[in-house]
């Protein structure tokens, strides 16, 4: 019998039609709450209430609740969520329970951090391509992969049915690098060059700029020394 709110196991365009009515806000929540849960399930945890989660995840409660709702997952009154139940229902909805290969095209520092980076294989991401265009690089071995030349992105791509693409090369490239990707079928780019990317609209792509996130937190250090100073000023006590 099928627990309450799981969708059945063979069900999967009642899956995928659920997934297509999530916000985009609420799939970003949903990535933080699988990440809590899989380190609860790795620590034998088998439920957890919502104020718990919510609390953990960095989120209200209610708006938990919300976000859940839209996989189909209630929990029960006075036990709260089944983790290995959660877990599987939100991997099915972000569709980690298919096979995603990655490639990385810009072996500098950035796209070496990211070829090793553990964290990718282990939730299902392994990185299985790697390109640039220094002939110094290519057919060296970076995380166990031997890095290719981008004009071989079409071929390798194909031969290893890479799914994501990830661009860590100087702005300038950027595009150049994108429009391969896409000629080899690649419909999911995460961008960590500081340039927007002109894509059909059949490719997703998501954009990293390490510096615009610097420059969002110094407003909000900036904004908390002026509010420490005009309580300063008009005599009140400043925490800390």
């Amino acid at each position: 019998m099928t627990a309450p709110g799981r969708l059945p196991g063979g069900d999967e365009p009642a899956v995928r039609e659920r997934a297509r009515a999530i916000p985009e806000a609420a799939v970003a929540r949903l990535a933080v709450y699988l990440r809590v849960l899989s380190g609860l399930a790795e620590q034998d945890v088998t439920t957890i209430s919502s104020e718990e989660l919510s609390a953990a995840a960095g989120v209200n409660s209610a708006k938990l609740r919300k976000d859940l709702s839209y996989i189909g997952s209630y929990g029960t009154r006075g036990v709260g969520y089944e983790v290995e139940v959660l877990v599987d229902q939100i991997e099915r909805i972000l569709g980690l329970t298919r096979k995603h290969s990655v490639c990385v095209v810009g072996i500098g520092n950035l796209g070496h951090a990211l070829a090793n980076y553990a964290g990718f294989p282990g939730r299902g991401f392994p990185v299985s391509a790697l390109f640039d265009v220094d002939e110094d690089l290519i057919g060296v071995p970076v995380g166990g992969i031997l890095v290719s030349h981008v004009d071989d992105i079409p071929r390798v791509c194909a031969e290893r049915e890479v799914s994501i693409g990830v661009i860590a090369t100087p702005p300038p490239a950027a595009q150049g690098v994108c429009d391969r990707l896409v000629s080899a079928g690649v419909q999911c780019i995460l961008n960590f060059a500081p340039v927007v990317l002109q894509v059909p609209d059949h490719v997703e792509v998501r954009k990293v700029d390490l510096a615009v996130e610097m420059q969002i937190l110094s407003f909000h250090v900036a904004r908390r020394a002026d509010e420490a100073a005009n309580a300063d000023e008009s005599g009140m006590v400043v925490p800390g």
